[in-house]
């Protein structure tokens, strides 16, 4: 490590070690030679085969003839380390051995192969370690190629992004400052055998490789898996035992310490929580002890002579230039403005640090003492020089006195130097004085403020603002073609039928910025947010809409992920999403070492952090719930790592402070709808009788979309065991499609009669549907009245004959009967009234289309909407279900079983 000398002049940029210097002195494939054991390093394997009188030298990474004249590997290195349950196998030296290091570790047939390169040169310093991660799952591992036109991996897909954070995150805290050589790591998945997940996986595998490496890091890294299944808590489950788990946490960490949680649950109390962080660490600690021992036997020397530090008197110097402006900056409440004061007093250290240069005291330095003794050389003997000889001091000069050095630093420096001054003086007003820079104490939260109904023509929209952080959250409602389709190593078809978007756009930090593809943080944000809602959601069968939620940040100061779930809670309801109860999530900040700022050395947790304390703190904790469990979590560590005391009382505060959110979020202003907005699209499920599936859908879907285009419905999914789901954008399509289309096909089996009148039975047919089999319908011979034949709570077959105007449903059993006993009995008992059996269902127009016919010059038959193919989707088991909605009055949630379609 290279300082600058305190009185030296600093006019230049710094310079410092790099590794080119010692690539320019030796050849390329020569060795490097250190001490230590292992194959790396070993001087036997170098000289063997060496004669006493001569010694031979080869590169160690180059290839070698066996005696049969193919290739060997004298590096290979294959060992087996611990991995929760089971062993995993890693090999280094195989593959890859240009880079840095390379590793593959495999997991039943599952392979991950992960390579470390490193840049020669160091990159300009900056307060950001340059490490870059790729991760991709590739095709082939599983046999089969990409779905898409060009046959081959393309962008990164949201769930690979995932997993390049899960590798990323807990990496970084294991770095040293100062260190800037640009640092890529490449994790691919070679094969997958649908047992064993590679994410996992592949974030030990990184940890293997970077601890192999050159790259200095402190520690090593490994990660777990840990799901709860029959109660007991599993480490690293198969794909198909985590099916069946309430709770999916992934952990990474070192041998002592725990660097990041992420995962989701079905609402696990916090105490159960810490239990499996603890399970998982005993976990992580066993492979990490194996990867340091794998790494002090197999492992390169580190590049610690490549690390650059700022000059340690540049921090004095920026305290006494800012300390005490920085620290009433820092007092400000509003971040605007508390920003700007800031930069402003960074631009003045930096103009005198780097362009005027900081003028030092002498006397601090000794140079004026030096001065008087020069002025007394007078008096002294002259010294003899012998003959031919140059005294190269009898040409004397007065000494004058000499005016202050001025010192000169490097920008990136002061720029360093800066931010970490400006950071320990926020720490230290929070331990200190017990007040963060809006005032509040360490587990206030900022004033909340929400409201819903905000867009009319939205199905569902909320505003949420909390402090200086405000998420506009839109709910858009759809049939399964809104469904968003993932292609997956698991070789179907997987379509989410719920799914958050995260936006976060410049503007929302007052900053002009590119707008573009979302980023990493975006993607991972948006994800956190989605499975905190996902939990809360209504099953398919009780709601079967595709649920898209766009969360856009309109204001942010910290926590903005959060602030989307509260958000996006809101808008569901708004949207009339039968949500199971409220969430809310909170972000948790810490302050790790209080004794440096005149604490008593344990940690302080801070509740609702801003961003400010997000970056100067020592923690990102997210956690998502409601007032008894958690939904999703995400931890993210700064510092060596934390323990499992700290987590619990981080999640203990962290419960308090949701419980105040979500009181805060009951007082919403306008409050949520609660109910289908009159612009929503309209899902009718019904089940019919298998044989009757190809009759609706006809040869090659052409009856079915003749169905579409006369009736104005949106689409038509359509089961083999009989399920039916119309989707349609108004009341009137969904009408004239079970008009004129439907009931003559429609047969229901196994309903309840539900009650009895001397007229009729009342059967329903789904939950909270009914309709009325009038007493001449209920069989075919004569009866006086219903009990005649049925009971209370019978079940029977019947066949939709009929849906009037006013939207009540007409049922059948005679209409199932076999034609001949049904001729039969209409001579002997003829229909009276309205009642008759043999009407056939008449053609139905809405007044409406008549209305619009009447305006446009078309017939209510030509009038055709936005047609879609008809697509096969997977339904629910029950017998009928009927979501529509219709006018204000009318609009009848049929999600929750109204029995009026209008």
């Amino acid at each position: 490590m290279l300082t600058s000398p305190s009185n030296a002049l600093h006019s230049t940029p710094h310079f410092w070690p790099i590794r080119r210097s010692r690539l320019l002195l030796r050849p390329r494939n020569f060795p490097r030679f250190h001490s230590g054991g292992g194959n790396f390093c070993s001087l036997s394997l170098l000289s063997a085969r060496s004669g006493p009188s001569r010694f031979r030298i080869r590169a160690l990474a180059g290839p070698e003839a066996s005696e049969d004249g193919g290739l060997a590997f004298p590096n290979h290195v294959s060992v087996k380390i611990p991995f929760g349950n089971r062993e995993i196998l890693v090999e280094t030296g195989l593959m890859g051995r240009q880079a840095s290091s390379a590793v593959t570790v495999t997991d039943g047939e599952t392979i991950v192969y992960t390579s470390v390169c490193l840049a020669d040169v160091p990159s300009e310093p900056s307060d950001f370690l340059p490490l870059y991660v790729h991760y991709q799952e590739r095709f082939s591992a599983v046999g089969r190629t990409s779905g898409g036109f060009f046959k081959r991996e393309g962008r990164t897909k949201d769930h690979e992004v995932l997993i390049c954070r899960l590798i990323d995150r807990p990496l970084r805290p294991t770095m040293p400052k100062g260190f800037y050589n640009e640092t890529q790591i490449l994790s691919w998945v070679l094969s997958y055998d649908g047992l064993h997940a590679p994410d996992a996986l592949a974030v030990t595998s990184a940890g293997i490789a970077v601890a192999l490496s050159e790259v200095p890091n402190s520690k090593a890294v490994a990660g777990v898996r840990v799901g709860l299944i029959g109660g007991e808590f599993i480490v690293n489950p198969t794909v198909k035992e985590m099916e069946e788990s309430q709770l999916d946490l992934f952990l990474a960490g070192t041998d002592s310490a725990i660097l990041t949680i992420e995962g989701y649950s079905n609402f696990l109390p916090e105490e159960m929580l810490v239990k499996a962080v603890k399970v998982g660490q005993d976990a992580v600690q066993a492979t990490c002890t194996a990867i340091e021992a794998l790494a002090k036997k197999y492992g390169k020397p580190k590049m610690v002579d490549a690390i650059r530090l700022p000059p340690p008197e540049l921090y004095k110097h920026v305290k006494e230039l800012a300390g005490e402006e920085l620290s009433k900056a820092l007092q400000i409440k509003s971040k605007i403005a508390r920003r700007k004061a800031i930069t402003s007093l960074e631009e003045k250290v930096l103009t005198i640090l780097t362009e005027k240069g900081y003028v030092i005291d002498e006397a601090a330095f000794g140079t004026t003492e030096a001065q008087p003794e020069l002025l007394e050389d007078e008096d002294e003997d002259e010294e003899v020089v012998p003959e031919g000889e140059v005294d190269q001091g009898d040409v004397h000069i007065r000494p004058i006195p000499r005016k202050p050095i001025p010192l000169l630093f490097s920008e990136v420096d002061v720029k360093l130097v800066f931010k970490e001054v400006s950071s320990k003086l926020l720490r230290r007003r929070i331990v200190e004085g017990g007040k963060r820079s809006d005032g509040r104490t360490p587990d206030g939260i900022r004033p909340i403020n929400s409201r819903c109904g905000l867009l009319p023509r939205a199905h569902g929209s909320s505003l949420f603002t909390r402090g200086e952080t405000q998420a506009l959250a839109v709910v858009t409602l759809g049939d399964k073609q809104m469904a968003q389709r993932i292609d997956n190593l698991e070789g179907s078809d997987e379509y989410k039928r719920f799914y958050l978007q995260y936006t976060f756009p410049p503007s929302s930090v007052g900053e002009v910025g590119r707008i573009g593809a979302p980023g990493r943080r975006e993607i991972g944000h948006g994800t956190l947010a989605e499975r905190a809602l996902e939990t809360i959601l209504p099953g398919d069968d009780d709601f079967p809409y595709t649920i898209r939620v766009e969360s856009t940040i309109l204001e942010s100061n910290g926590s903005s992920s959060m602030a989307s779930v509260c958000g996006g809670c809101l808008a569901l309801q708004d949207a009339g999403v039968p949500v199971k109860c409220s969430v809310a999530g909170i972000a948790m900040g810490m302050v790790w070492d209080t004794e440096e700022f005149g604490g008593d050395g344990s940690p302080l947790i801070l509740s609702d952090i801003t961003g400010a304390e997000d970056a100067s703190g020592d923690m990102d904790f997210k956690v998502a719930g409601n007032e008894d469990g958690v939904t999703a979590f995400q931890m993210d560590i700064k510092v060596g790592g934390i323990t499992l005391d700290i987590m619990e009382k981080a999640l203990i505060q962290a419960k308090a402070g949701r419980r105040h959110i979500l009181a805060e979020m009951a007082k919403c202003s306008p409050p949520p709808m609660l109910s289908l907005s009159k612009y929503a699209p309209l899902i009718h499920i019904m089940k019919v009788h298998p044989s009757k599936v190809y009759s609706l859908i006809g040869s090659g879907g052409k009856k079915v979309k003749s169905i579409i285009e006369e009736s104005g419905v949106e689409a038509i999914d359509m089961q083999d065991d009989g399920t039916v789901k119309i989707m349609a954008n108004d009341i009137a399509s969904m009408s004239l499609f079970l008009h004129n289309h439907l009931i003559r096909n429609l047969h229901l089996e196994n309903c309840e009669i539900k009650s009895m009148a001397p007229y009729g039975a009342f059967v329903e047919i789904a939950p909270g549907r009914e309709g009325l089999c009038h007493v001449s319908e209920l069989s075919a011979e004569w009866l006086a009245k219903p009990e005649d034949a049925y009971n209370i709570g019978d079940r029977i077959d019947v066949k939709l004959i009929e849906v009037n105007e006013k939207g009540q449903l007409r049922l059948s059993v005679r209409a199932l009967l076999p034609e001949s006993e049904s001729d039969k009995d209409s001579q002997k008992q003829p229909p009276t009234g309205g009642d008759s059996t043999k009407s056939s269902p008449r053609k139905y127009v809405n007044p409406s289309l008549k209305d619009r016919a009447a305006t446009t010059g078309a017939s209510g038959d030509e009038l055709v909407w936005k047609k879609k193919d008809v697509g096969r989707a997977s339904g629910g088991d029950k017998p009928m279900k009927s979501n529509s909605s219709g006018n204000e009055e009318d609009r009848g949630s049929l999600v929750n079983g109204e029995a009026t379609i209008s």
